[in-house]
C-alpha cells in the first residue's frame, strides 16, 4: 500500500478557488480524489493515470476543478475554481493499482488519505 497526506483545504467564499494537494510515499499508482459531505455517501470527484495521461471527472466538476500530478514530487493536486457551497465536504486522496474499470468509484480503491475539509460559504 501506499501513503497519502493530504493538505491545502480550507474556507472560502463561493466563487473562490483551492488547490488541494495529496502527497504519496510512491508515485507508481493512480490516484483520485473524492469527497463526503455529511450525511452523504463518499462520491469521485476526479482521477488521473499514473502517468497523467487520461483523466475523468464527475459530471459536476467538470469545467471547475483540474487534477493533475508532479510524479517527481510524488504529488497530486487538485485545483478547484468557481466553487460552490455544494462543493463543501471532506476531500479524500485515494491510490489503486488499476486504472480500469471504473476510476471514480470508491470502492474499487485501497489506499486512503486521512482527508482535508473544504468549506464554501455562499
Amino acid at each position: 500500500q501506499v501513503q497519502l497526506v493530504e493538505s491545502g483545504g480550507g474556507s472560502v467564499q463561493a466563487g473562490g478557488s483551492l488547490r488541494l494537494s495529496c502527497a504519496a510515499s510512491r508515485s507508481t499508482y493512480n490516484m483520485a480524489w473524492f469527497r463526503q459531505a455529511p450525511g452523504k455517501e463518499r462520491e469521485g470527484v476526479a482521477a488521473i493515470s499514473t502517468g497523467g495521461g487520461s483523466t475523468a471527472y464527475a459530471d459536476s466538476v467538470k469545467g471547475r476543478f483540474t487534477i493533475s500530478r508532479d510524479n517527481a514530487k510524488n504529488t497530486v493536486y487538485l485545483q478547484m475554481n468557481s466553487l460552490k457551497a455544494e462543493d463543501s465536504a471532506m476531500y479524500y486522496c485515494a491510490a489503486r493499482g488499476a486504472w480500469y474499470p471504473a476510476p471514480l468509484v470508491p470502492n474499487l480503491y485501497n489506499s486512503w488519505g486521512q482527508g482535508t475539509q473544504v468549506t464554501v460559504s455562499s
